[in-house]
């Protein structure tokens, strides 16, 4: 795996799958590396050449000092790009992924075909929700907060019927660096992409899950309305709804981006 250097921060990038295929960007969830798209990737691999990459602050991805941006977030998906001499890709982003899709679409419109937001949204109205969860993270370190965000992650239903898959996530978000988490955390609690959206030309898929609480479906609905010509799709998940219904959630993604 290549570490590409953005702005003296290495990210650490995976490129894998059909050589000469359309290329797809997978971008994570606050407090996940690229192995959370695992359920995804051997059905992608066969479609498309597929670059995944663990944003700064996560992950083997170097931590540099805070403050980040979704605009530092979104130059450092560029400078990827341009490492790998990639002119034009398509965008599947979850969450913060999903954050800097936004800033991508309306920004650097040109290198991106399709754009796949999932379990997102463009706006926080009320920033103490981040406040607390960094005053926590700052005096407890992840785990203070880890059992709250994966039942935001997953449903009820889901955990008790995989034990381990949950598990696994759990684990993958303590060993995120405290340091990266609560610099993403800060800048998510100013996150207003709303004047964005109007701005994104790329044919958008919007997807939400039923049960997320954190990005609601009306959060979908809302950024969908405003962005031309978007579609969404409702899954049978909470947030993180790329493991909760894999199989789901990867023939949206498949459909979407290969129809024509």
């Amino acid at each position: 795996m290549p570490m590409i250097n953005a702005d003296g921060c290495l990210l650490n990038v995976s490129v894998e799958g059909r050589d000469g295929g359309p290329t797809l960007m997978l971008s994570n969830s606050l407090g996940s590396t690229m192995q959370m798209w695992e359920p995804q990737m051997k059905a992608l691999t066969q479609v498309f050449r597929v670059i995944r990459y663990d944003r700064r602050g996560h992950g083997k991805s170097s931590v540099p000092r805070g403050p980040y941006s979704l605009e530092r977030f979104g130059r450092d998906v560029l400078a990827i790009l341009d490492d790998l001499n990639i002119a034009r890709t398509h965008w599947c982003g979850l969450s913060m992924g999903g954050m800097v899709g936004q800033w991508l679409g309306a920004n650097a419109p040109d290198r991106f075909g399709k754009i796949i937001l999932s379990n997102t949204t463009c706006y926080y109205p009320d920033p103490t929700r981040w406040h607390e969860r960094i005053k926590a993270v700052k005096e407890g370190g992840i785990a203070a907060v880890a059992d709250t965000v994966i039942a935001g992650w997953l449903t009820a239903d889901f955990r008790e019927r995989e034990p381990q898959i949950t598990a696994n996530m759990k684990a993958m978000m303590l060993a995120t660096p405290v340091e990266g988490y609560i610099a993403c955390c800060e800048a998510l609690s100013t996150l207003d992409q709303r004047e964005l959206l109007p701005k994104i030309k790329s044919p958008t898929l919007v997807i939400a899950g039923r049960h997320d609480m954190s990005t609601t479906v009306a959060d979908a609905e809302f950024m969908r309305s405003r962005i031309p010509g978007a579609s969404m799709t409702i899954l049978d998940a909470a947030h993180i709804s790329n493991v909760e219904q894999p199989h789901a959630f990867t023939d949206a993604a498949i459909g979407f981006l290969t129809q024509r």
